[in-house]
């Protein structure tokens, strides 16, 4: 039998309440303190909407670009919100295609409980690379996910991407 490791599931497991974890209760909540970023996972904060790694992702490199505001419905949105997000979308599909080179994207909005919303009273939109091959027996006969890198090596790595194109 081989083993599988997953050595950041510890900090899942450990993991206590933290002083960066957002007041309101909601994770997309965040304050306009920028020393958290790097714990929460943010990787690029624009005026309006910021991009965020899921701390519990499909897939590797998977993010999700939100409005600062809590906000359920996507009608709903300022028009310099949907301007900015959309914008802020193709950015993190650039990035992700730069420096993961995946052979797809998935990209959407679960509006709703219903329609798969995990968090459905503040709208965000996942972006989820994908690769030929990525899904195989794990998910189906183990009830695992296999992510083959780190978070914090991927937020690292993507971080350094988003800075990279701000300079």
């Amino acid at each position: 039998m081989k083993p599988l490791w997953a050595p950041w599931r510890m900090d899942y497991i450990l993991d206590e309440k933290k002083r960066c974890e957002p007041k309101s209760g909601c994770v997309f909540c965040i304050d306009t303190e920028t020393d958290c970023d790097a714990d929460r996972l943010v990787l690029f904060r624009g005026e309006h909407v910021f991009v965020i790694m899921n701390r519990f992702p499909y897939n590797n490199g998977h993010l999700l670009v939100t409005p600062y505001r809590h906000v359920a419905d996507i009608c709903d949105l300022l028009a310099e919100e949907s301007q900015e997000l959309f914008g802020l979308i193709c950015l993190s599909r650039e990035v992700l295609q730069e420096t993961l080179a995946p052979q797809g994207l998935n990209i959407g909005l679960n509006l709703g409980e219903a329609a798969g919303a995990g968090i459905a009273e503040h709208l965000h939109w996942h972006l989820v690379p994908r690769w030929q091959g990525d899904t195989n027996f794990m998910p189906v006969l183990a009830e695992t996910r296999v992510i083959p890198q780190h978070l914090a090596t991927t937020y690292e790595l993507l971080s350094a991407a988003f800075a990279g194109r701000f300079k």
